[in-house]
């Protein structure tokens, strides 16, 4: 097994403490900090593959050093509190978080979380490809878009997604799956999130550059596909 190394950001030293125990015995490597200030700092180095940051944390909160994370690092980074409202779950996610977990939660599944998590850093990673779909490309080694060689400027989320649905075009995707795939999660049944994401996207490539790419399966989902002007 590889030896992914992941930085567990929490000032409660007896989770702390049980998280990494059971991290170190699924062979992971494990580096703690205990306040936000110092696990921003950490959370920067370039040996981490992925961030456990509980949201109430002393220095700087949780949301805050995910927000500076986003600024410099693509690091995947799964939120732990013991906050469960929605609006909290989309801030954490708006901010750029890969994943969202609720204390307590079982340690099966935080650990499937973080196996699907390095699984998509992995595979972006080593992926040295460019996506297009018509004159839409997207350069997954620069993490830019374009259309028509003009730039995209999209959040991370939205990047996700383009990424998604560029990857299955001409495919049905399901607003379920789309929710598992790009948020890591299922968002209790609360689908609404995926309509208004597909709204972003529309508003700046779709609707900017007068080309339909984005099209709505009724009662179903969303593909992405290139059509010939009429």
């Amino acid at each position: 097994m590889e030896s992914y190394k992941i930085l567990l950001v929490e000032d409660e030293l007896k989770i702390a403490r049980f998280v990494e125990l059971e991290l170190k015995y699924e062979g992971y490597l494990v580096e703690q900090a205990h306040d936000g200030r110092t696990g921003l700092e950490k959370a920067l180095q370039p040996d981490i593959d992925l961030v456990l940051l509980d949201v109430m944390l002393p220095e700087l909160n949780g949301m805050e050093v995910c927000r500076r994370i986003r600024q410099s690092s693509e690091v995947p980074v799964i939120m732990l509190t013991a906050k469960d409202e929605i609006t909290d779950k989309v801030m954490g996610l708006d901010l750029g978080a890969d994943d969202y977990i609720t204390k307590p939660f079982a340690i099966e599944e935080l650990l499937a979380r973080i196996r699907v998590a390095l699984k998509r850093k992995r595979t972006v990673t080593t992926s040295t490809k460019t996506l297009c779909c018509g004159n839409l490309l997207l350069d997954l080694d620069k993490h830019l878009v374009t259309f028509s060689g003009e730039s995209i400027d999209l959040t991370k989320r939205e990047y996700d997604l383009l990424q998604y649905l560029i990857e299955n075009q001409n495919i049905v995707l399901t607003r379920e799956k789309i929710l598992e795939t790009v948020w890591g999660y299922d968002y209790l049944g609360d689908t609404n999130v995926v309509d208004v994401y597909i709204r972003y996207l529309r508003s700046k490539i779709d609707e900017k550059y007068n080309k339909k790419l984005i099209h709505t399966v009724r009662g179903v989902g969303y593909l992405l596909k290139d059509e010939p002007q009429k």
